[in-house]
């Protein structure tokens, strides 16, 4: 059984799709009966509002910091997928009535930033020394920079 999915392509195809990061809080029993079937859910509800699952994978589970739906633990669940930004008012509702999904949020993702943290998410977690760390650490630091300069670079033009 394999908790990661991909998709061969990073960049979106289209110009009205935004790539976005979800990361969902599940139901740590149901997914411990059915890992499969909960974490499915996901790339599900993506494709069915047209959406394409760029990557799909286990992050964590752990004890909440308060209960949620009266559970005390929850199987964290990270994804990044491409979708009409007009279909995520209906993902979100999707997500909203399912039993398995406990909460979630959605980010946009800067697209200059997209094959970075989709590389980043398909590692895992590095249990190297921080010296392994170091080069992919810069290398987002470096990528972050840039779009804050962007930023401020199209700030200054307005004023």
């Amino acid at each position: 059984m394999s908790n990661i999915a991909i998709s061969p392509s990073h960049q979106p195809q289209s110009p009205i799709m935004n790539v976005y990061e979800g990361l969902f809080i599940l139901d740590s029993d149901l997914y411990a009966r059915s890992p499969d079937e909960v974490s499915g859910q996901v790339a599900n509800a993506v494709s069915q509002f047209g959406g394409e699952v760029l990557l799909t994978r286990l992050w964590d589970e752990r004890k909440l910091a308060y209960p949620i739906k009266g559970h005390r633990r929850g199987t964290y669940w990270l994804s990044y997928f491409q979708i009409d930004p007009l279909k995520v008012k209906e993902l979100t509702r999707q997500f909203q009535l399912s039993n398995s999904v406990l909460r979630f949020l959605f980010l946009k993702v800067d697209p200059r930033l997209v094959d970075t943290l989709v590389e980043h998410a398909r590692a895992g977690h590095l249990h190297a020394g921080a010296q392994a760390q170091e080069p992919e650490a810069e290398a987002v630091a470096a990528v972050f920079d840039q779009v804050e300069d962007d930023a401020d670079l199209v700030a200054g033009m307005k004023e």
